[in-house]
């Protein structure tokens, strides 16, 4: 059970010549850097396809088992055969310290198109024993997706609520009707995963020589408009007419004095039961495949959650509804035998919450920035108060940048002074991520992660997530040579390794300096 230490970067942040991170030679580059600076893991945000009519949110998608096909690395594709050098040229964006997702998703789409049909045009996709092989492993979801994205498309991307009765509902017909009619199209769709999938595949091996682990992000919701909800209506409090009756989200709390109402349909629990959580289980063994450890979001709400009736217009009208989580997982831990996850237990956490976390022995989080002011004695984010099992964050993709949060509103006058008294020494905007990454590491909690924002010292401007706002988020993209071998990120990463030596969390050496043997949890 080795202390360990890593970074949250989300795989589209990272830099590229195509205007998105991707699973190319920059994510390679990330993960040699994390090598070099003593870190074993690397934490992600869902890799679930975005959608700009979603808000490019990687917690709103078509499907929670699809790959996002943004992330597509060109360069792969000319590796393998299907773009030439010249062409990858034609699919380059302007380099900028945003995403522009729209852009993206014109290249990236042009780019899958002309793949697709070059492979076809050169015999097809039948005598390509590996992509069959993908369809067959993944049966379970991939023809539900494929289908579903064809639909969307032939009905002008008007939502499986809109479409006509027959396909609406599922019926049989007109599952073959239109499986025939948009046969070609499904075909694009199941290929595009194929590709993802694929890259996925090596750049974790490349991960795995390297010694890093891959934390993945699992929402607890999907989104209404999705093939998951599209191909599971019983799952869902939904009426007649596949629309929800309650919907999901959180009461007012840090972030929103209203709440959050996320839009999302609630799970009919009971239903899921009856079922013997089979599309729990499928999910979540898809995901353990994908990732060494799966952190579980909105984990308060396997416990009890948050309903608001569809009509309500914000989240101050809901009330908390038993869960089955306990049922669930449950289930799960005796189809997989274990669960590799870790329990996202913000917001209101109550003693059922905590019982449930305890009960399968998973690790919570606890989060630095909301550790200090007059309730800093007993706060469970308090490092002094950390328990071992558990993961430390300096602040997470929800949260203001540290440096931003300490130069902006959010850190008062009060509770600067409660920080200056815990750590002994004044606090400034110019030292203040600094002391928060040494408490991180330090800690008593197993495993500690810094956000790449604060790895950088950025301020408020290279914020992730605003929650409780649907613009202007997702989008932020690491600045070129900053986190890779070049000389900045060769003096970062020395840094950072010496950090980790001293308080045990290195994946090289131990304290003085010595090389010690790779155990795994």
């Amino acid at each position: 059970m080795r202390r360990t230490s890593g970074v949250l970067l989300h795989l589209t942040s990272l830099p590229s010549r195509y205007g998105i991170g991707d699973l190319g030679p920059e994510a390679l580059r990330f993960a040699e850097f994390l090598t070099m600076a003593g870190q074993s893991r690397w934490q992600m945000l869902p890799i679930a396809p975005t959608a700009s009519s979603l808000g490019n949110s990687p917690y709103s998608s078509f499907s929670a088992f699809a790959g996002n096909t943004l992330c597509i690395s060109p360069d792969g594709l000319c590796d393998d055969g299907l773009l030439t050098r010249r062409e990858l040229s034609t699919f380059a964006l302007p380099e900028q310290d945003r995403v522009d997702f729209q852009a993206v998703e014109r290249t990236k789409g042009a780019m899958l198109r002309q793949v697709f049909e070059r492979r076809l045009e050169a015999g097809g996709l039948e005598s390509e024993p590996a992509f069959a092989e993908f369809q067959v492993h993944n049966c379970s979801w991939l023809p539900d997706y494929a289908l579903f994205m064809a639909l969307k498309d032939y009905f002008g991307g008007a939502p499986w609520t809109a479409w006509p009765e027959d396909i609406r509902l599922r019926r049989e017909e007109a599952l073959k009707r239109y499986g025939t009619l948009l046969h070609r199209e499904i075909v694009f769709f199941e290929f595009c995963q194929w590709l993802f999938f694929r890259q996925w595949g090596r750049l974790r091996f490349e991960l795995a020589k390297l010694d890093v682990e891959v934390v993945g992000d699992v929402p607890i919701y999907v989104t209404h408009d999705s093939a998951d909800v599209w191909a599971n209506t019983q799952l869902f409090k939904l009426d007649k007419d596949g629309m929800p009756i309650f919907v999901a989200g959180v009461p007012p709390d840090y972030f929103s004095e209203t709440g959050q109402r996320w839009g999302n349909p609630v799970f009919d629990w009971d239903a899921c039961k009856a079922q013997g959580f089979a599309w729990w289980i499928s999910r979540m063994r898809h995901n353990f495949g994908l990732f060494d450890l799966v952190r579980l979001d909105h984990f308060r709400g396997f416990a009890g959650y948050w309903e608001i009736a569809a009509e309500e217009k914000t989240a101050i009208n809901g009330e908390w509804v038993p869960a089955l989580g306990r049922e669930m997982l449950t289930a799960l831990l005796e189809a997989h035998g274990h669960l590799p996850l870790i329990a996202e237990d913000l917001g209101v956490i109550t003693d059922d919450v905590i019982a449930l976390k305890e009960h399968f022995g998973l690790p919570g989080m606890k989060i630095l920035q909301f550790a200090f002011g007059p309730h800093t004695p007993t706060c469970p984010d308090a490092p002094h108060n950390h328990e071992q099992n558990c993961v430390v964050y300096t602040g997470t993709h929800d949260n203001n940048t540290t440096r931003g949060w300490f130069e902006s509103g959010e850190a008062g006058p009060g509770l600067r002074r409660v920080l200056a008294r815990y750590l002994g020494r004044k606090i400034t905007a110019g030292n203040v991520v600094r002391e928060f990454i040494r408490l991180a590491l330090a800690s008593p909690a197993r495993d500690a992660v810094i956000p790449a924002q604060d790895l950088l010292d950025l301020d408020a401007g290279h914020r992730m997530n605003i929650p409780g706002t649907t613009k202007g988020n997702w989008g932020w993209r690491l600045p070129q040579d900053r986190l890779c071998l070049c000389a900045f990120g060769r003096a970062l990463a020395e840094d950072l390794r010496g950090l980790c030596e001293l308080f045990g969390r290195s994946a090289m050496t131990d304290a003085g300096g010595e090389p010690v043997e790779k155990t795994t949890t």
